[in-house]
């Protein structure tokens, strides 16, 4: 009876040391799983989550930030993200509320388009504290953590516009430049770009400089003004599409659209017909459709754990009536 009941205690001690190790071994199991997943899906996102970006737009006003809205909403469908979109109208404090309101609703990821690259640097380090990454479009911030930049060269755009009147004037005449948002680093560099062109030619004058401030209502107000004070003018420069859509109203009011080479940027739809008709000389190939649509891509390839490129420059080039029939400006 004894000897029974001594293998009986060693039979329930084996099952239960069997039992341990089996439980031991499922744990490790699992926890070596878990950290392989941890680490092939940084920053970690499950396979059957939608994902969710905010966009930040400075403004929806604008004809070139609808369309770059349209062209995130498209790739945000085509991927399967859910885009949560605001609009500041231009003003960096709604901007800043906008952004803090974005990161209450803890999305994956904010693309903002700055309304001022100084003004938004503090909003882009709130999210940065709520460990929300951050890609910039378009503007830059002059501050702040982000994953990637995404925009184009200004420098260069303005560089190929000055070159443009340049070239066409056979370097000789009067010039003048409508600046866009000054505190941006757009403006900024579309007019670096253009001066550093224009400065190579002595008998290219610029007889005004004014701000528009990107806007085309405030560009036709301040280009009637320079026409009434300047009498002979042979180009204007404005820095951006909006701006030199202003700017033809009120030449073809004052009639000298002859006179005058009309140039701008960003290829926006009313350009082209304007360049196809002759009434303005050229602009700059930076579709804001693919500007949208790109960044849109970039965040999901983020937030699948893909390397992105820190800052992202989409091709710019010249477009004239000899070649704006073959410019692709969405799809």
């Amino acid at each position: 009876m004894k000897r029974s009941k001594k293998l009986l205690a060693l039979v329930l001690s084996a099952a239960m040391i069997a039992a341990t190790a089996a439980g031991c071994s499922t744990g490790a199991a699992t926890s070596t799983a878990e950290s392989k997943a941890a680490e092939s899906a940084a920053p970690a996102q499950s396979s059957n989550k939608q994902l969710v970006i905010g966009l930040s737009m400075n403004t929806q006003t604008n004809p070139f930030f609808v369309s770059v809205k349209e062209g995130a909403q498209k790739g945000a469908e085509e991927l399967g993200a859910k885009l949560v979109v605001t609009d500041a109208q231009n003003d960096a404090s709604t901007q800043m509320k906008d952004v803090e309101n974005l990161i209450t609703q803890k999305p994956d990821l904010i693309i903002i388009d700055p309304a001022d690259s100084d003004a938004i640097v503090s909003a882009i380090q709130e999210a940065n504290d709520a460990k929300i990454p951050v890609i910039t479009i378009d503007r830059a911030a002059k501050g702040g953590e982000v994953v990637s930049h995404m925009g184009f060269n200004a420098i260069k755009a303005g560089g190929l516009e000055g070159q443009f009147i340049a070239d066409t004037l056979k370097g000789k005449g009067n010039v003048v430049e409508i600046q866009g948002i000054m505190g941006t680093n757009v403006a900024q560099d579309r007019s670096k770009g253009f001066n550093d062109v224009i400065a190579k030619y002595p008998d290219i004058k610029k007889v005004a400089t004014q701000s528009a401030d990107f806007d085309r209502a405030k560009a036709m107000k301040v280009m009637e003004n320079i026409l009434q004070a300047n009498k002979d003018i042979q180009a204007v420069y404005a820095a951006n599409d909006e701006m030199a859509l202003g700017c033809l109203e009120a030449i073809e009011a004052a009639g000298r659209t002859k006179d005058i080479v009309l140039v701008g940027n960003d290829c926006l739809d009313d350009t082209m017909k304007a360049i196809k008709e002759d009434k303005m000389k050229a602009t700059i190939n930076e579709p804001p459709y693919f500007l949208g649509k790109n960044a849109v891509q970039t965040a999901v390839k983020y937030l699948k754990g893909e390397k992105v490129e820190k800052s992202v420059i989409l091709e710019s080039t010249l477009v004239t009536k000899e070649n704006v029939d073959s410019v692709k400006t969405r799809d």
